[in-house]
């Protein structure tokens, strides 16, 4: 299998100080490409520049300015094929006729990443099985960086970024041949319903509930943007006031990792067989388009009522959860079935009647057609067991 692993840097001033000079060569480097792609599509002759162009001409950067060459030559190489990357995902939107999205020049607050694609060229993973906690990572140009490594690492690494987020430094490390760590079977199967009120609803009707860490933060968080709106634009308390606002949606992002890391596991360890709705949440959460009247005015479209619906699923992570749900699964050797998530919240399941009518409130479930009453949530969990079960067995015929 292949995995991720990610760990804090715990690098001195001294490498703090490299590390930021290192994104942003990297980022100059970017947004040259691009300026060269920019400017031969303007051309005349409207020349293509590909991946392979710009690679060639890196031996000729780095001789003519020396704060390029102290960086790996493999880095920057994962950088221009990064711009491909987005070149050709902007075209792909064009076939598909959807928005194109294209490429952007970064600025300084948007350039994060430097990724080294072999590990040994121009980085090096120094493990210490024996000493977890001690582990250094060594980058071109920086040195030996420590390494706050909370797990070992298993399999082989390929690949190593390195990511700013706020005021903290991240390693990831994408390794290969990742041994599984299959856990016996248990013989139980279950459905699980995803919701506001609790992240996880079952089949047999437990529930997980949801902490809303994005809306505890509020007060921190409404305090932290009003300092920064009164802070002069480029100015250095501008700059400490954007890192506490950014801390405060750094810590509410790994609360919610967290939590979604302990619910999942939960389930993996409890569980042979996992059913989940396929939801699509970027979808689900979308801006509803605007319904427009006459030249400048546009009739109602419920956004209003939406935004807040939306804030919440996002607030719940449903996204976060389900990849990793699918990650501790394929590691543990359970299966994950996804199904039609169509009318599960509004079908009875006793009599099988489905009607909106069933549902009149977001808690409580009561059929029109048997009287069968029980928790919203925990009788669309019935449901979707029962779809992933059939959807087994016609699986297995």
């Amino acid at each position: 299998m292949r995995r991720s692993y990610k760990f804090l840097l715990r690098p001195t001033v001294r490498q703090a100080t490299a590390l930021t000079t290192m994104l942003d060569d990297h980022r100059v480097l970017y947004n040259a490409g691009l300026e060269e792609r920019r400017a031969a599509y303007r051309h005349p002759s409207k020349t293509t520049v590909r991946y392979g162009d710009q690679s060639a001409q890196l031996k000729e950067i780095r001789a003519a300015d020396p704060d390029q060459a102290r960086w790996s030559f493999s880095s920057q190489q994962a950088t221009l094929r990064r711009l491909d990357r987005a070149f050709a995902a902007f075209f792909r939107r064009v076939k598909a006729g959807q928005t194109p999205g294209y490429p952007r020049f970064r600025g300084m607050g948007w350039f994060h990443t430097v990724t080294w694609p072999k590990d040994g060229d121009g980085c090096r993973w120094d493990s210490q099985p024996d000493h977890p906690t001690q582990t250094r990572v060594r980058l071109q140009g920086i040195g030996h960086v420590r390494v706050h490594q909370h797990r070992l690492v298993r399999g082989t690494v390929k690949t190593i970024s390195v990511t700013r987020e706020g005021r903290r430094w991240y390693v990831a490390l994408s390794c290969d041949d990742v041994p599984a760590q299959p856990l016996p079977g248990t013989g139980v199967a279950v459905g699980v319903d995803l919701g506001v009120a609790s992240l996880v609803a079952l089949s047999d009707g437990r529930h997980a509930g949801n902490p809303r860490y994005l809306a505890a933060a509020a007060g921190r968080l409404t305090r932290a943007q009003r300092q920064l709106a009164r802070k002069k634009r480029g100015s250095a308390r501008r700059r400490k006031a954007v890192a506490r606002v950014a801390a405060v949606h750094a810590r509410v992002r790994r609360q919610r990792l967290d939590f979604a890391h302990k619910t999942a596991l939960g389930l993996i360890r409890g569980h042979d067989l996992i059913v989940v709705e396929a939801l699509r949440v970027g979808n689900m959460t979308r801006r509803a388009r605007p319904i427009p009247d006459r030249p400048g005015v546009f009739l109602p479209n419920g956004q209003a009522a939406k935004s807040g619906l939306n804030r919440s699923i996002l607030d719940a992570g449903w996204g976060v959860f389900l990849a990793v749900l699918h990650a501790k699964a394929e590691s543990a050797g359970r299966v994950v079935v996804e199904v039609n998530p169509a009318r599960t919240s509004r079908t009875c399941a006793v009599c099988g009647y489905c009607h909106a009518d069933n549902r009149r409130t977001q808690a409580v479930f009561a059929c029109t057609a048997c009287g069968h009453a029980a928790h919203a949530d925990v009788n669309a969990a019935v449901n979707i067991l029962r779809a992933g079960l059939a959807l087994q067995a016609a699986q297995a015929a």
